[in-house]
């Protein structure tokens, strides 16, 4: 620890912090803009400069200089820094004065108009004019793919954008060509940059000169409604910020989650807005002779309940990747109230059983356990696909302590060096015998990180048998003789929102119910009458034979095509809902805008429903629901809070006796930008999808 006087005012801060810390330790502000908190220090802003004492007789930038820096006096007094001294006053107002010099006059027309550094200390430190005449500086706008706007004239040179994308997107394609007038942030090949995490630069960028290009012009930010919520794109569940106005969805922004998404959020939660309002389904449908006619809510209920009190128990329910524990727990109830079992929130042929205890399928370290990591083996996922941000924290842990990581499945780019081990459970099977070198490294192992993903434990065409296997080899190796005691480094990763939740409330085959991919098959025999598909379009339609499809989606996708019947549900930011994101932490979203038409609430459809068939559920509002919920399972009413999973189920989980002699893995997530139907319903989404294919077709 050092002493150091702030403004006149004695604290005691670490000696390895900045000024800019300890200032900011002390409640003194300081401006900035090339600084920031996550990104390395680049210092070319002098924005931040403050005087000193104990250091150099002039401004110092106190994002790059230490508290150790500074001499104590010449009788031991502490060292002084002064944020509100005439000469820093001075100083900073003539830095702002340079900045202006070749800005553009364009706040009137500017997207970050209303909520731009710039703006907000040029109010602070501006002068009332300029003494440089001289004509302003033309730079000419880049293309960066259909995600990032650019403006480049506005650009004053802070390299936040080049930090992150090198540091944290890890991807090396946007950097400063040029000295001095003639510098310019460009991506070197003028092309689309390839990160997931892009988006982030927009937030990053001090002024206008990165704005979102899908949000162009569509509205001031004082215009807007802004509601907390929580991202369901993947299973990481980011901390988001829905901005809206009127009944419409105007962006999506990132909040801080230091345990989650930290402040990055990924390309496809902040650009999916523009599909929350496309190829939306706003009224009930009914098949009739074969083809799909808009119906009243009364019809439809009807028509479905006509069809349930024949089928009689023959009735599955599937949820999709989208769907929130009120409604899965809903249908749950209508079938149990029929004699049904069937239900199921699993991939098709998951290894993951009903009867293994929770921590089999819980990313059990935490996110931000990553960070504790001392080696990672990834197993069948590919995690820069599947939760963007997971990845980016792998890639942070790995760039400061440079662990040893290895992968079994695809050979992909990761963003960060790996070793492959390879492509199936063979190579697995191996490493848990203890054959080759990284066997050695997660021996000696005190912090083992084993990442399974959905792809190792899924097999539609080997059967469950495979990822139960892999799920036992793989708590094996998470479960080693060095592991320090409490720590659980066997890590589930999902990549659906609804599947955790869903696990933890039971939407898995009971009382003689079968698995989502056995249901299908019994609908194409003609031995299951009913089939509810909850927003579920990831499975194979043309299978289904003849069964009578009950669709309850938000969107006119792959299931809502084969529906027999269509009740029109509510997106993520249109209910307000529970998840349980893939290390088991329980989230809500909060309703930002209503749902279009004649949409309703899912579960209450289910429950409208439930009455249409005569057996109707015992709650009338979701206050009630809720209640039944969190009475049957206590953890759900901990919001934000995680039960952990217990390191002895792993180890248990570790002595299952394995059958398997060979099993392919690969990602279930083949396209990153179309993965639900939100995705599928977003131009933008498609647009990136195009490009990116075009850049792999390219490569090849």
């Amino acid at each position: 620890m050092a002493n150091i006087k702030v403004d006149g005012q004695l604290i005691e801060v670490p000696d390895h912090y900045t000024l800019m810390q300890a200032a900011e330790a002390a409640g003194a502000e300081i401006p900035r803009f090339c600084y920031h908190e996550r990104l390395s220090v680049a210092g070319n802003c002098r924005m931040c400069l403050v005087e000193v004492k104990g250091g150099p007789p002039k401004p110092q930038a106190s994002c790059a200089m230490s508290v150790k820096d500074l001499r104590p006096g010449p009788n031991g007094e502490p060292p002084e820094m002064f944020t509100n001294t005439p000469m820093v006053k001075k100083a900073r107002e003539g830095v702002m004065e340079f900045l202006l010099i070749n800005h553009p006059l364009d706040c009137p027309i500017c997207d970050q108009g209303g909520e731009c550094d710039l703006q907000d200390q040029a109010m602070a430190y501006g002068v009332s004019g300029s003494r440089f005449h001289e004509n302003k500086r033309a730079v000419e706008d880049k293309y960066m793919g259909p995600l990032i706007k650019t403006s480049m004239n506005r650009c004053i040179h802070c390299t936040r954008c080049v930090r992150f994308t090198t540091e944290v997107a890890g991807i090396s394609e946007l950097g400063l060509l040029g000295r001095g007038e003639d510098a310019e942030i460009t991506p070197y090949l003028e092309r689309a940059l390839t990160s997931e995490l892009q988006g982030n630069v927009i937030d990053l960028c001090p002024v206008g000169a990165l704005t979102s290009k899908p949000y162009e012009f569509h509205a001031r930010p004082w215009e807007l409604t802004k509601t907390e919520s929580i991202d369901v794109m993947d299973a990481v569940g980011s901390a988001i910020r829905v901005d809206s106005r009127g009944r419409e969805v105007m962006r999506v922004l990132p909040r801080i989650n230091e345990a989650i998404n930290e402040e990055w959020i990924s390309d496809k939660t902040r650009f999916i807005w523009d599909g929350l309002k496309s190829q939306r389904l706003d009224r009930p449908y009914v098949r009739k002779s074969g083809k799909l006619q808009a119906a009243t809510w009364d019809e439809a209920l009807a028509a479905v309940a006509a069809k349930v009190k024949k089928a009689g128990n023959k009735v599955g329910a599937i949820a999709g990747d989208l769907a929130a524990v009120e409604e899965m727990y809903a249908l749950k109830g209508l079938l149990a109230s029929i004699g049904s079992g069937m239900t199921d929130v699993r991939p098709a042929m998951s290894g993951i059983d009903p009867s293994m205890p929770r921590s089999a399928y819980l990313f059990n370290p935490t996110i931000a356990g990553i960070e504790q990591a001392d080696a990672i083996l990834i197993i069948g996922a590919n995690p820069r696909k599947e939760a963007s941000l997971i990845n980016a924290r792998i890639r942070k842990t790995w760039r400061a302590t440079n662990l040893p990581i290895a992968v079994i499945g695809e050979q992909v780019d990761l963003t960060y060096a790996y070793e492959y081990l390879g492509s199936g459970f063979e190579s697995l099977a191996d490493l848990a015998a203890g054959k080759g070198a990284f066997a050695e490294t997660l021996k000696n192992a005190k912090h083992p990180l084993i990442i399974v993903g959905e792809g190792a434990v899924s097999h539609a065409t080997l059967g469950k048998q495979a990822g139960r296997d892999t799920i036992a080899l793989a708590a094996k190796l998470a479960t080693g003789a060095n592991v320090e005691e409490g720590w659980n480094g066997f890590a589930l990763l999902h990549n659906a929102a609804s599947r955790v939740g869903g696990l933890d409330i039971g939407f898995v085959p009971h009382d003689g119910g079968v698995c989502s991919a056995d249901q299908i098959g019994l609908a194409g025999k003609g031995e299951l009458d009913v089939l509810f598909l909850l927003g579920a379009d990831e499975y194979d339609m043309s299978a289904m034979g003849k069964a009578f499809v009950v669709y309850i989606g938000s969107h006119g996708d792959k299931g809502a095509h084969r529906a027999d019947v269509i009740l029109p549900g509510a997106t993520y930011t249109e209910k307000s809902g529970t998840y349980v994101n893939t290390e088991g932490r329980v989230q809500v979203t909060t309703r930002a805008v209503f749902p279009p038409g004649d949409a309703k609430e899912d579960w209450a459809i289910i429950r409208a429903l439930s009455g249409a068939i005569g057996q109707a559920l015992p709650y009338n509002s979701l206050a009630q629901l809720r209640a039944a919920l969190y009475a049957e399972f206590p953890h759900l009413a901990r919001i934000d809070e995680i039960a952990a999973g217990s390191v002895d189920d792993v180890k248990k989980l570790a002595k299952a006796a394995i059958k398997t002699k060979s099993a392919p893995y690969a990602s279930l997530v083949t396209d990153f930008y179309l993965s639900n139907p939100i995705a599928r319903a977003s131009a933008t989404m498609a647009e990136c999808a195009q490009m990116a294919a075009g850049l792999k077709q390219a490569a090849e």
